[in-house]
């Protein structure tokens, strides 16, 4: 059996061990489900407001803008699976049974980012669902809809976003190995960074803030109800690009640290 396969077995082993995974699995489509109704609401109010009764809303577009807010229980959880070890003396243990530094990284890796793949898809489906179900009916107008194609896409978007901020944050964490520094990191990276950019109003600190990893996601997941209040201004396909590019970085600063500093 390979290093790197045995590596991946004792994380998938350790990832559901321990209860903060299931806290956070759970509180993931709560989350998602409450922040989702709140946007799509205020989304079909507004329409019917102002007489724009010809508007359809899928019922996944208040899902990917809700991917602001629920990226940190995710966060919180892909923070865990490595900080967790360093405070308690663990990853010491992790090393000697995975000696390999950058098998150790990326069996992490490559549990983590599956697994939140398939919470950012399935969170997405239960509350695309009661979107539809709460907002579809004669209150709301009828203005939510449920096209199939647009809203697989969405949940697809919405699970690949969840995987590579997840795998972001490991690197990270792998780096600063402490939970309060991990966070503040990942913080600054997600949100206060690019939201302090923004408000300096200069077009060459917007562009930069529009290449930062929250917004690379939300242009990648073709958000139109976001902090800029409109549509990210370049392709999906550069904030997929760019997004990966954060997520790789992270993970070999992550590498660069294991190599060099002792456990």
């Amino acid at each position: 059996m390979s290093t790197l396969w045995q590596a991946v077995l004792a994380e998938w082993a350790k990832l559901w061990s321990v209860r903060s995974t299931w806290w956070c699995l759970a509180f993931a489509p709560v989350l998602m489900v409450v922040t989702a109704l709140t946007l799509g609401g205020a989304s079909a109010t507004d329409a019917l407001r102002d007489g724009r009764t010809g508007v359809r809303v899928a019922a996944s577009e208040p899902v990917v803008s809700s991917t602001s807010f629920v990226q940190f229980v995710l966060v919180a959880l892909a923070m865990l699976v490595i900080t967790s070890e360093y405070s308690s003396g663990s990853i010491r243990v992790t090393l000697q049974a995975t000696p390999v530094r950058g098998a150790m990284l990326a069996g992490k890796a490559l549990v983590v980012g599956p697994v939140m793949f398939g919470v950012g898809v399935l969170s997405g489906a239960v509350a695309t669902g009661l979107v539809f179900a709460v907002l579809s009916g004669d209150l709301f107008g009828g203005l939510v809809v449920l096209p199939i194609g647009e809203v697989v896409a969405d949940l697809l978007g919405v699970g690949v976003f969840a995987a590579l901020v997840s795998v972001m944050t490991l690197g990270v964490g792998a780096a600063m190995r402490s939970a309060a520094g991990t966070l503040t990191v990942v913080f600054m990276l997600l949100m206060g960074l690019p939201l302090m950019l923004l408000m300096t109003g200069s077009q060459v600190a917007l562009d930069v803030s529009m290449r930062m990893p929250m917004f690379a996601g939300l242009a990648f997941m073709g958000s139109t109800d976001n902090l800029t209040g409109g549509p990210i201004p370049y392709s999906a396909g550069e904030g997929l690009a760019w997004l990966l590019a954060w997520t790789a970085a992270a993970l070999a600063a992550g590498y660069a640290v294991l190599r060099r500093r002792d456990a």
